[in-house]
């Protein structure tokens, strides 16, 4: 490795080694042949390192691949839409909900484009939608250690890769459907073309790192701008060339992002809204209007048009989406799906930072450690104190961050350890860390209760063989070492095999065992708002029940009383254990709190009572039974949809299983004026829906009310058809 801690007048960075002559045209080696350069590895590397590194992304691949059909549809508002996308390239455009396009998604749709093209060649099950997803994962951990590799050790780039694997929320989002999993691979992206832009000046990082930016904009909207402050004035102040030329880069990168993101943006603005679907979350058929209002503003301030339910916290108060501050990613609702290395990366930033304090301006170890420090303290402050909706995985967005500054400061540290101050700093790391790890596992006192203890005791001792690793010989510093690395990867390590083992579903997902992460703000007790989406939710056909480890819970009838701090909701969903999801029953695997469930026994097994899923079929679509599969199929080809329901979850179940277009009325909220009353009468006149489904939200988040008027009027003029425990309405049999 390059020592860190270089004087004022060393190079940023050392040049390259060349690229070896082909013979008899110089004095160099023979070019290798591209698979033995892609075995090999830079020549500077040790010959164990390439092959570690491939043998890792192999072992990451296969654990996050491992069990992934147990997640079934996953989230059915997404797959709804990459089955839509993959049988209409209008759809697959705009992100729309139904081949018939309707209804978008209430996100720009590039992180359903990977899944759609999957799900045409492959055909639709739950392996060809999530794939691509553990691509991304496999990806993102390659580009990690591309980053760090090429400033520091080939261990340091290893560990990264691990530090990160072995996040939970990472293994969780890495294998489910939502945009954060594109999102995090393109920030990772943007962050290595920056620091690829800071080696040498090159314009073409800083254009890349542009793209980068303006895609993920395309996948999960602002959020993909949190980055750019810290990385915009980290090249400007750090970066070399004349100062007018660097800022002249930065706006030519700002370009290329707007060029990247706004193409889309543009393209849907100038479309005719009468012959594109309508954008779903949004108040006035505006991308604009949902990219800062809904997913813009409203999830800083609270005020979100048409949600469930917003702010009314922030600084230090709480919110119905749990409690704001600072140690909002260290608490019992986040704590365990991103925090278990944030302290050691908080304090190997800081470490980083003085081991490269002295260094030259251009210094490009310090540089790495601002870029990734800086993007992860800017995404932590936002995600702490954001009033608005929030749920656990966006944390996944952290997780790249913190493991490169993880890799990265053991690996400086570990190099200095000859100097105490050194040495100290690493070994207080670990000990901090193992003591977090078990005030986290100590969250879950059942699960693998002696695990906690091991860690406690030997990470505050290896904690202290590190300490003074400079003054042992090399076996004894390096026997510490492994105790370290072990008692720091361990809690998370347990708490993914969890996650990797348990199939997960719906809406809200969270990573770790049964009562892992508690909501609260909107879920009551263990398992939170996931306490009724564990074990596998809404399966493809032939993938059958699948086996949760989410607790027993059971969705009752009646009127519940609402969750602490939370939304009034009907019905509870409570129990502790493990337990299968059963169909029929009512039976759920649930956590220990209570959360909005559904009027009388709509089970998930039907769409009945209030939707069947819970908060009436927001969080989780509902399994459709073979009777009234065959309803919606009869006669659908000769309707623009098969059936139209309210709120996305409960169409997407009916649109996966029969595979035909279903209206989502109101959008996911069931809360977005589209379609109005007047446009529903003419699509139901014109002979375009042939059933209306009863039950849904009825728009509860606000907005129009459109929803509720087509339900009271489809109810009042219609016939009603009752299939098991769901409502049916045929809009071809007015009431005589």
């Amino acid at each position: 490795m390059t020592q860190p801690h270089l004087p004022a007048d060393a190079p940023a960075l050392p040049p390259p080694p060349a690229a070896p002559a082909v013979q008899g045209q110089g004095h160099g080696r023979p070019k290798q042949p591209p698979l033995t350069r892609v075995w090999r590895g830079r020549s500077d590397d040790p010959r164990w390192a390439r092959p570690a590194f491939l043998g890792l992304l192999l072992v990451v691949a296969l654990a996050y691949l491992w069990n992934l059909s147990a997640s079934g549809y996953a989230n059915s508002f997404y797959s709804a839409a990459v089955q839509a996308g993959s049988q209409s390239w209008k759809a697959m455009f705009f992100g729309s909900l139904d081949s018939a396009n309707a209804i978008t998604v209430d996100k720009p749709p590039a992180s359903l484009w990977p899944m759609a093209l999957s799900v045409r060649i492959f055909g639709l099950s739950s392996w060809a939608i999530l794939v691509p997803q553990v691509l991304m994962g496999v990806a993102t951990a390659g580009v990690l250690y591309a980053a760090v590799r090429r400033r520091f050790s080939a261990a340091a780039g290893l560990l990264t890769v691990a530090a990160f694997a072995l996040t939970p929320v990472a293994a969780l989002m890495f294998r489910f459907n939502n945009p954060d999993a594109l999102l995090a691979l393109l920030m990772t992206v943007t962050v290595y073309c920056v620091l690829r832009g800071m080696e040498n000046g090159r314009t073409k990082w800083l254009v890349w790192a542009g793209v980068a930016v303006g895609l993920a904009f395309l996948a999960k909207t602002l959020q993909a701008f949190l980055i750019l402050p810290p990385l915009a004035v980290l090249y400007a102040v750090f970066a070399p060339g004349r100062p007018l030329k660097r800022i002249g880069q930065l706006l030519l990168s700002g370009l290329a992002m707007v060029v990247a993101g706004g193409w889309w943006v543009a393209v849907v603005e100038l479309w005719p809204a009468s012959s594109r679907p309508y954008i779903g979350g949004s108040q006035n058929n505006s991308f604009l209007e949902l990219t800062f209002g809904y997913n813009g503003l409203g999830r800083i301030n609270g005020e979100e048009t048409g949600s469930v339910g917003g702010g009314g916290g922030g600084m230090g108060g709480g919110s119905q989406w749990g409690e704001t501050g600072i140690d909002r990613m260290f608490n019992s609702e986040i704590g365990s799906q991103i925090s278990w290395l944030l302290p050691a990366a908080l304090l190997l930033l800081v470490a980083g930072v003085v081991v490269t304090w002295k260094a030259r301006r251009t210094d490009t170890a310090r540089a790495a450690f601002l870029a990734w420090g800086g993007s992860l303290v800017m995404t932590m402050v936002v995600f702490s104190f954001m009033a608005g909706i929030f749920h656990q995985y966006y944390t996944v967005a952290l997780a790249p961050y913190a493991a490169a500054l993880v890799g990265m400061g053991a690996s400086v540290l570990w190099e200095e350890r000859a100097r105490f101050t050194a040495s100290a700093a690493l070994g207080v790391t670990v000990a901090v860390t193992a003591v977090w790890s078990y005030v986290l596992l100590n969250r879950t006192p059942d699960y693998v209760p002696w695990l906690r203890w091991v860690i406690l005791v030997g990470g505050v001792a290896a904690g202290l063989g590190i300490a003074v690793a400079g003054r042992l010989n090399r076996q004894l510093a390096l026997g510490a070492a492994g105790v370290g690395l072990v008692a720091a990867l361990a809690g998370p390590t347990a708490y993914t095999i969890s996650t990797l083992d348990t199939g997960h579903s719906g809406s809200i997902v969270t990573a770790g065992p049964a009562g892992a992460s508690t909501m609260g703000g909107r879920g009551g007790g263990p398992g939170g708002v996931e306490g009724g989406m564990r074990g596998g939710g809404m399966q493809p056909p032939g993938q059958g029940r699948q086996a949760g480890q989410g607790g027993q819970g059971q969705q009752a009838g009646g009127m519940g009383q609402p969750p602490t701090g939370g939304m009034p909701g009907q019905g509870q969903n409570q129990g502790t254990g493990n337990g299968k999801q059963q169909g029929g029953t009512g039976t759920l695997p649930g956590g220990t709190g209570t959360m909005p469930g559904g009027a009388g026994m709509g089970e998930r097994g039907f769409a009945g009572g209030m939707g069947g899923g819970g908060m009436g079929g927001l969080l989780n679509g509902a399994q459709v039974n073979a009777k009234a599969k065959a309803l919606v199929e009869k006669n659908a080809d000769d309707y623009t949809w098969a059936a139209a329901a309210i709120g996305s979850q409960n169409a997407a179940s009916y649109q996966l299983s029969t595979g035909k277009p279903v209206m989502a009325i109101g959008g996911f909220n069931g809360s977005d004026p589209s379609p109005t009353l007047a446009q529903f009468k003419s699509y139901v006149e014109d002979g375009k829906i042939h059933y209306f489904i009863g039950g849904g939200m009825g728009g509860m988040g606000g907005g129009s009310g459109s929803a509720s008027k087509i339900q009271s009027w489809v109810e009042k003029n219609y016939t009603k058809v009752t299939v098991g425990s769901a409502t049916f309405y045929d809009l071809t049999q007015p009431k005589s």
